[in-house]
């Protein structure tokens, strides 16, 4: 009888979570739930306890984890876990083999931590992780012996496609990109889109702050720093390509100009199911593609007059230090701004623009430098809000 891969959820609320869930429902012979973790939606939580019989159910908001032990939805038999040390606990399971961290923002970067020193692969859904830490959380996976397997469906296409040769081999890796909500749109009405249109996205299903990256392509800068961490390339083997399909995630070309892609349709269950099951495989949870049927798979570059924050983002990563944090922080404050109808869909890349050339840049020396300039970060991007920056 094949064992069971035990697993850890944080964000199992979230979209990224829902495609794990069907997952764990098609492959219940391989994986199996003894962890789960969200921000404070304890109606879900409780629910997927129920389902899955998870004993183990944790919130990143301490206030929610009183509320669930006062409020008594979780039989005796269910241990809480409040707030972020509460959260690292959870990740230490002895009984954990992997935990998935798709939580949105900052928020699991100690969990991540926690979990390496704890020995556990980390399947991982989040960028900023990376994005404000790279060098630290990568340094303490090495030295743990730690695997990072990649989550977002672009890093894992890479992923996948690197087992075929050596890193001496490889001459770029390209990220594709939709386009969000406003490839075709004219530049000049972009200045009137409000946030209904921007959570509009063509192809996937994601949360709203993602949905927002997506329409900006910060998010695509985030993975180019990304990809830089888990992938050890410089920025210039690190390219950009808009592929409104969504069906080819991500290709690398090799020295000899021989490129490889994987295909899926855009569906996160493909990407999950193989962080999950690596470096086995299994059938597919969800349909595959047809070749029945006709196809196309059109490419082009994309317009960094249209995705000012694609550039701004490769800006920082090649600037270093903390930059990269930096840049995260301010989009987070731009982008919440943007939700909540307080500043304009053009002011997201001025904000981040105006935060960064406010920043300073030492080299990090520690975790605590990097989120140091993290708040920094916000605090001078959030000067920007309620006010005109400059164009």
């Amino acid at each position: 009888m094949t064992t069971r891969k035990r697993i850890v959820l944080l964000g199992a609320t979230g979209s990224i979570g829902a495609s794990t869930l069907k997952v764990l429902d098609a492959h219940g012979d391989r994986l199996e739930l003894v962890g789960i973790a969200a921000r404070r939606n304890s109606d879900t939580l409780a629910a997927i306890a129920r389902r899955y019989r998870v004993k183990h159910v944790g919130f990143f908001d301490p206030d929610a984890a009183v509320a669930a032990r006062r409020e008594a939805r979780y039989d005796g038999q269910t241990h809480l876990y409040g707030g972020i040390d509460g959260i690292e606990g959870l990740v230490s399971l002895a009984d954990a083999d992997l935990v998935i961290v798709a939580v949105v923002g900052t928020a699991g970067l100690r969990p991540t931590l926690a979990a390496i020193r704890a020995g556990k692969t980390i399947a991982l859904a989040n960028k900023e992780i990376l994005v404000l830490a790279g060098e630290f959380v990568t340094g303490a996976a090495v030295r743990a012996g730690v695997p990072i397997l990649p989550l977002d469906s672009e890093h894992n296409a890479i992923f996948q496609c690197l087992q075929a040769a050596s890193e001496k081999d490889v001459r770029r890796i390209l990220l594709t990109a939709s386009g969000g909500a406003f490839l075709d749109r004219p530049v000049t009405s972009l200045r009137e889109v409000t946030p209904l249109e921007a959570l509009k996205h063509p192809n996937w299903s994601m949360g709203a702050k993602v949905t927002v990256d997506s329409a900006t392509m910060a998010n695509k800068g985030l993975e180019v720093i990304e990809a830089h961490w888990l992938f050890r390339l410089p920025s210039n083997a690190i390219d950009v390509v808009i592929h409104r399909q969504s069906i080819v995630h991500s290709m690398v070309e090799f020295v000899d100009g021989s490129v490889l892609a994987q295909l899926a349709p855009p569906c996160m269950t493909f990407a999950i199911q193989h962080s999950l099951l690596h470096p086995e495989r299994a059938s597919a949870t969800s349909p595959g593609l047809d070749f029945a049927q006709t196809m196309r798979l059109d490419f082009e570059p994309p317009d960094h007059a249209r995705f000012p924050c694609l550039t701004l983002a490769r800006e920082a990563l090649e600037a270093g230090g903390i930059m990269p944090a930096a840049f995260n922080a301010a989009n987070e404050v731009a982008v919440a701004a943007f939700l909540e109808e307080r500043v304009g869909f053009l002011d997201i890349p001025s904000i981040i623009s105006k935060t960064l050339e406010q920043m300073p840049n030492p080299e990090p020396r520690s975790l605590d430098d990097v989120l140091e300039a993290d708040q920094l970060a916000r605090t001078l991007a959030g000067q920007w809000i309620g006010r005109p920056t400059p164009r």
